[in-house]
């Protein structure tokens, strides 16, 4: 993919997301929760006189990675909005913004306070105001707070308690307002010009030669005009800065721009459409590179991570279904290939649905992770359907071609079979990845779209790869056994592990739902999918009773859209071992001085239940946390939980497992090995 095309791609995805998150503050409730950048509303003067005005300042202090967004959030983000709700008789201003700082990170520039800062308005007060009236203002305050590696929309109330008076300011406090106000723009007295010449845009900022600027950057504050992220090119030609950038968008008319004339210093100013003098002599702008490290390190990880998921339980029995296809084909070159590229392109375009979509879903202000649709029932009820069909096509019932390898579908040489097949490998890979893909996919909370997909995209090439090195490489091809009649019996044993994962959804969807009368419509969507599935066997076996296919197809979807409605009202009390996880008594149980072991799971997790059966709950490692103390907390992820997913991307998590050790007395926890052993865990509780 070329830059300007991961540029537009990305440009549109975060303008979506920015404006999804907009949309989720604004239909939110508004509730006093913690938040990553805190806010404090100060005046000026408490007493504002009537006839008069103040200086309201909305200071933001954001915790360490964490930073907020000027009024135009650049490529990545949007600035801080407030619905108030006002006393009779007065107004506000909307919020001036200090000079922001430009931040690119994987090709986006965003603009951005990544310390302290202050928005200033003014409020104004009625004449008819009688001196002594309570004039205590309050409302509800959005902005997107980010690190590097998780974006959150935050919402808080905030207040001021006025009283109309003499507008009193007390020395102090007006050397307070007189610093914020110092890092405001100072507004320019003179318009600009702005063109648009082909694909880039150029500015000309009246400003006298005598005036020195230091690595200047130019903000837009005007949607539609400049792309933010490209370089530019900021010259003096007299009496004018001209500044050349590539476009983006139509837009017309007047412009709105803030230049930077150096540290915690710059020009607000408009800029009306006219003719731009020639450029002039370079000045030297500051330097923002981009650092790849990350991507290609998450997308390597990624590639391997998918290879091995091959071996994984989940996945084996799929990539032996291909392996029988081939085998079934008798070595065809072309064959092979087709089926090769086919299951290779189901794997890629799975995973990349998969991921989009967690992108997109995040981008709305959702606080989802990896293998999110495990999380809700009726996806749950989707994959136990097909694991049983899968099953039923295997021990013969009846022939599905997309997963059997049907003859129709082997006449044209596979192709959709292939893809298919592949599709579902990804899709129930998704459960097993979390141990093999918890770094690679942590990444993607840091990257960009553009670059966060193609990691996704990795894990279903990953997937891929045995099955495309069998279908080029002629020598790995002949080592396959040779059509016979062991075919039959190895399709037969492959139900086994399908039939498996098929109870294990069972066991899921009723840990889900909580057994009861919500299970009613699941199950007997189930039995008239099992009635649909061997009747369908019947009719390709010479039954002519079309009707009662006819019939148990229409039960079928009747039960389905009744348990559709059933379970989204569905809701499941998180249950484990310890008690359940929260920062609350999580902060609690780290101020009784003891060790705290914090371990987050799912019952859909493979890896997780493995490591609770083979290490977290096996006798020694109890006795070994009895005795040392240990304080043991369980996050249940099986049905998804903000707070939960919140907290497995400060980790550089976006899935489970995700194992914490908190030592008595430390800042930080130690984040364990994602494959845990009796061993590790005695061990590191009997430490002093």
């Amino acid at each position: 993919m070329k830059l300007a095309s991961e540029a537009f791609v990305t440009r549109i995805g975060w303008a979506l997301a920015a404006l999804l998150a907009a949309l989720w503050l604004a239909t939110g409730p508004a509730y006093a929760q913690a938040t990553n950048i805190t806010p404090r509303l100060v005046a000026e003067s408490a007493a504002p006189a009537p006839g008069g005005m103040t200086t309201l300042a909305l200071t933001m202090t954001p915790e360490k990675p964490w930073h907020g967004y000027w009024v135009n959030g650049g490529d990545a983000g949007f600035g801080l909005t407030v619905d108030w709700n006002l006393p009779d008789g007065v107004t506000i201003a909307p919020f001036r913004y200090p000079v922001p700082d430009a931040l690119i990170l994987f090709g986006m520039m965003n603009h951005v306070y990544e310390h302290p800062y202050a928005l200033l308005a003014e409020l104004s007060v009625d004449r008819s105001v009688a001196p002594g009236t309570d004039l205590t203002l309050s409302g509800v305050a959005n902005w997107l707070a980010c690190t590097d590696k998780v974006c959150v929309p935050e919402k808080a109330v905030i207040s001021v308690g006025l009283k109309a008076g003499d507008g009193r300011i007390s020395a102090e406090t007006r050397a307070r307002f007189d610093a914020w106000r110092a890092l405001l723009p100072q507004p320019l007295d003179r318009q600009g010009r702005w063109e648009r010449r082909g694909d880039h845009v150029r500015f000309a900022i009246p400003l006298p030669a005598s005036v020195a600027i230091e690595k200047p950057h130019l903000f837009v504050e005007t949607q539609d005009v400049i792309d933010y992220a490209a370089p530019q090119r900021i010259s003096r030609n007299g009496d004018r800065i001209i500044v050349e950038a590539r476009a983006k968008g139509t837009r017309e008319g007047p412009v709105a721009a803030l230049l930077r004339t150096g540290d915690g210093r710059g020009l607000s100013l408009t800029l009306a459409p006219g003719a731009v003098p020639p450029a002039g002599d370079v000045i030297a702008t500051r330097s923002v590179g981009i650092d790849m490290r990350l991507f290609w390190t998450a997308l390597g990880g990624a590639i391997l991570g998918g290879l091995i998921l091959n071996l994984m339980p989940c996945v084996f029995p799929i990539l032996s279904l291909k392996a029988l296809s081939l085998a079934r084909s008798g070595g065809a070159a072309q064959t092979a290939r087709i089926e090769a590229l086919a299951y290779t392109a189901g794997a890629v375009v799975t995973a990349l649905l998969l991921g989009g979509a967690l992108l997109a879903l995040r981008a709305a202000g959702e606080q989802v992770g990896w293998a999110f649709q495990l999380q809700h029932p009726v996806s749950v009820l989707a994959l136990l359907i097909l694991a049983l069909a899968i099953t039923l096509n295997l021990l013969g019932f009846y022939e599905l071609p997309s997963i059997g390898g049907g003859q129709a579908l082997a006449d044209r040489g596979g192709a959709a079979g292939g893809f298919w097949t592949g599709a579902l490998a990804a899709f129930v890979a998704t459960p097993c990845s979390g141990p093999l893909l918890g770094a690679a996919l942590g990444a993607t909370l840091a990257l960009p779209a553009w670059a966060a997909l193609p990691i996704f995209g990795g894990l279903g090439l990953g997937l891929a790869l045995p099955f495309l090195a069998i279908g080029f490489a002629p020598a790995l091809r002949n080592r396959l056994p040779k059509p016979g009649p062991w075919m039959s019996r190895f399709r037969r044993w492959m139900a086994l592990p399908m039939g498996l994962t098929a109870f294990a959804l069972i066991w899921l969807l009723w840990r889900q739902l909580g057994g009861g009368e919500q299970l009613v419509w699941p199950a007997v969507a189930v039995a008239m999918a099992l009635v649909l599935l061997i009747h369908y066997g019947a009719v390709q076996r010479g039954d002519r009773r079309s009707w009662l296919l006819v019939a148990s197809g229409l039960l079928f979807t009747v039960s389905l859209g009744a348990t559709v409605a059933e379970v989204a009202k569905a809701e499941r009390t998180a249950e484990g071992a310890g008690s359940t996880f929260s920062p609350e008594v999580l902060a609690r149980a780290r101020a009784t001085g003891k060790p705290v072991f914090v371990y987050f799971t799912a019952d859909w997790c493979l890896s997780c239940k493995a490591n609770e059966a083979g290490a977290i709950n096996r006798e020694a490692v109890q006795k070994a946390f009895v005795r040392a103390g240990v304080v043991t907390l369980v996050g249940d992820w099986t049905n998804g939980d903000p707070v939960i997913t919140r907290t497995l991307a400060e980790h550089g998590r976006n899935s489970v497992p995700l194992y914490l050790w908190y030592a008595p007395g430390s800042d930080k926890p130690e984040i364990l090995p994602q494959i845990l052993t009796p061993g590790m865990l005695t061990e590191i509780a009997e430490k002093k």
